[in-house]
């Protein structure tokens, strides 16, 4: 599986079992153009926290390394790696391929 697929894959999973915590009306859609934060987004700034550090598990045991996502230079982007689904995705493939 290319990595941006498996990345991908990481993603969805943490939405997964993001979305079993939730009901109905607050669950994460589960397609690359779903909002993550900001205006319209599925989570709040404390819901974006805790979803991150899962993401950064995940990554971690998947590909042996760790990232860190939401640091100074995500945080000060002027299209935020935050915005989306598909966004994210791009920007943790881009992270590992700095790393592996």
């Amino acid at each position: 599986m290319l990595k941006n697929e498996r990345v991908e894959k990481i993603v969805f999973d943490v939405i997964d079992e993001t979305n079993e915590e939730l009901s109905d009306s607050e669950k994460i859609g589960t397609s690359v153009d779903t909002i993550l934060f900001g205006e319209n987004g599925a989570l709040d700034s404390i819901g974006l926290v805790n979803f991150i550090v899962e993401v950064e598990q995940k990554i971690g045991e998947v590909f042996g390394t760790s990232v860190l996502i939401a640091d100074e230079k995500a945080v000060s982007q002027k299209n935020s790696p935050f915005r989306t689904i598909g966004t994210l995705v791009d920007y943790l493939t881009l992270l590992l391929e700095k790393k592996i």
